[in-house]
C-alpha cells in the first residue's frame, strides 16, 4: 500500500498534520487523544472504512491500566456491560503448580476488565461525537472539532512518502471517487498495514483459537482462569452472567471443537478444563482463528507511525494484544501534544516515540511468546519445572506483585 518515493507535489491537496488509517478501538483512542487536547492547531483526520464493526462477537480483556487511559479520554463513561476481573487463577492440565493473582494484593478495584469489542467502539465512537473533556483538553472544545475530521466509508488506495511530507491517496461514500491528501505524519493503526520502512517478523505457532461464550453450572465469582495444556492454554474469563472461552489447540482438533453439537463440545470442554465450575451447560456460536505472531521494526521512521495490530499481533495468551495497542496510542499522542509546533513527522519526534515504547513493546512480545514455548510442550521435565514456578509464585508475594503490575501496566510499569 505504501510507497517510498517523493510525495507528489499536492498544493492543491488539503495539509493535515496527522493522518490516521482505520477506525478500530486503537485509532480511535489515538483519535481522541489528539482531538481532545487540540494540540493547539493541529490538523488531523481519521479516515475510517467502518464496516462490520457493530456486529463484531471478539472478547476484549481490558487491563486496569487500559481503563485508566479509557476514563482520560473519556471513554468509560459510555462503556456498557463491562465485567471485572477480580482475580486470575493460573494451573497447567495434568500437572501440579498453580497460583492466583488478585487485584486486592495490588489494592487495586480490578486487575482488568471483560467488554465486547462492538460495545467498546461504540462508546468509543460515542465519545468522539462529544465535546473534549474538561481538564483534559488544553484549546477550547470548538478549536478541536475545527482542526479534527474523522471520515468514514474511508478506504486508502495509496501513500507516498517524502522527505517533507506524505501524500495519502483514498475512496470514500458511494461513488468511489478519490481524494488525496498530503500530512507531516501518517498512523497505520488498521491492523493490514506493514509500511514501507518496516520489516515484519512472522512466527506461526502452529495452533488455531475456539472462541464462544459458555455457561457453567456454578457463577465465576469474577474470577478468570488460566490453563496451560501441552496444544495450548485455555482461557475462561467473566462476562455478565457467562463466560468468553479462548480455548487453543490444534488446527485439527479446532476443526473437530467446531463441528461438534453443543452437548458433545460442552463435554469435550468440562473433560479438558476440569469440574472447578461444575460442568458447562450451554455455548453460543464457536468461531475458529489461527494464532500467529508478526511484529514489525521500526514501527516508526520516514513519516510513518504503525501503531496496534499494524505493529504487532500477539498470540492471545494473558490478553496482552490490545493492552499494548492501547498504550502505543496514548504514547504517541503524549509526543505528538508535547510541543504544537514540532513537525509532526520528524525524526526526533519519531525517535523520541520509539524509545518511549521499546522496553513495553519489546516486553509484551517477549512475555507473550515466551509463555506459548514454555507451556505448549509435554516435556516432563520442562512440566515439573513450570509446576514449581507456579507454586513458587504462589508462595512469592514480591514476585505476584511485579508480574501483576507488568500485566495490568505493561513492561515498563
Amino acid at each position: 500500500m505504501a510507497a517510498n518515493t517523493p510525495a507528489p507535489d499536492s498544493q492543491s491537496a488539503a495539509r493535515y498534520d496527522v493522518v490516521i488509517v482505520g477506525g478500530g478501538p486503537v485509532g480511535l483512542a489515538l483519535a481522541l487523544a489528539l482531538r481532545g487536547n487540540a494540540c493547539r492547531g493541529r490538523r488531523v483526520l481519521l479516515l475510517d472504512a467502518g464496516q462490520g464493526w457493530a456486529s463484531d462477537v471478539r472478547i476484549l480483556a481490558l487491563s486496569y491500566g487500559s481503563r485508566l487511559i479509557l476514563d482520560k479520554l473519556g471513554v468509560w463513561p459510555f462503556l456498557q456491560a463491562v465485567t471485572p476481573i477480580a482475580a486470575i487463577h493460573v494451573s497447567q492440565r495434568g500437572r501440579f503448580g498453580r497460583t492466583r493473582l488478585a487485584a486486592e494484593e495490588m489494592r487495586l478495584p480490578a486487575l482488568g476488565y471483560v467488554v465486547d469489542y462492538a460495545s467498546l467502539q461504540t462508546a468509543m465512537r460515542e465519545a468522539l461525537g462529544k465535546p473534549a473533556r474538561r481538564g483534559v483538553s488544553t484549546a477550547p472544545s470548538h478549536t478541536a472539532a475545527q482542526d479534527f475530521s474523522h471520515l468514514t466509508g474511508a478506504c486508502v488506495t495509496e501513500c507516498r512518502f517524502g522527505k517533507d511530507c506524505a501524500a495519502v491517496e483514498f475512496e470514500a461514500g458511494a461513488s468511489g471517487q478519490k481524494t488525496r491528501v498530503t500530512a507531516s505524519l501518517v498512523v497505520f493503526a488498521d491492523g493490514g498495514a506493514t509500511g514501507n520502512a518496516s520489516i515484519a517478523t512472522f512466527r506461526d505457532y502452529h495452533q488455531s483459537a475456539v472462541v464462544a461464550q459458555v455457561t457453567s453450572e456454578r457463577p465465576h465469582h469474577s474470577v478468570a482462569y488460566e490453563r496451560f495444556a501441552t496444544e495450548g492454554p485455555i482461557a475462561l474469563l467473566p462476562f455478565g452472567s457467562r463466560m468468553a472461552l479462548v480455548w487453543t489447540t490444534t488446527p485439527a482438533r479446532a476443526a473437530e471443537l467446531i463441528e461438534l453439537d453443543e452437548r458433545r463440545f460442552l463435554d469435550a470442554l468440562g473433560a479438558h478444563f476440569g469440574d472447578r465450575l461444575g460442568s458447562f451447560t450451554a455455548a453460543t456460536h464457536r468461531a475458529s482463528y489461527p494464532l500467529r505472531l508478526r511484529h514489525v521494526s521500526p514501527t516508526a521512521a520516514s513519516r510513518q507511525v504503525l501503531i496496534g495490530n499494524a505493529a504487532q499481533t500477539l498470540h492471545p495468551v494473558a490478553g496482552q494484544g490490545f493492552n499494548l495497542g492501547l498504550r502505543d496510542a496514548w504514547a504517541l499522542a503524549q509526543e505528538l501534544n508535547g510541543d504544537a509546533a514540532a513537525d509532526a513527522g520528524s525524526e526526533k519526534l519519531l525517535h523520541a516515540y520509539r524509545a518511549k515504547r521499546d522496553l513495553d513493546r519489546r516486553g509484551g512480545i517477549f512475555f507473550t511468546d515466551a509463555l506459548v514455548r514454555v507451556f505448549s510442550n509435554d516435556s516432563a521435565l520442562l512440566g515439573l519445572a513450570r509446576g514449581a514456578g507456579l507454586a513458587a509464585l504462589d508462595c512469592l508475594p514480591a514476585a505476584k506483585r511485579f508480574l501483576i503490575r507488568r500485566m495490568v501496566f505493561g513492561a515498563s510499569g
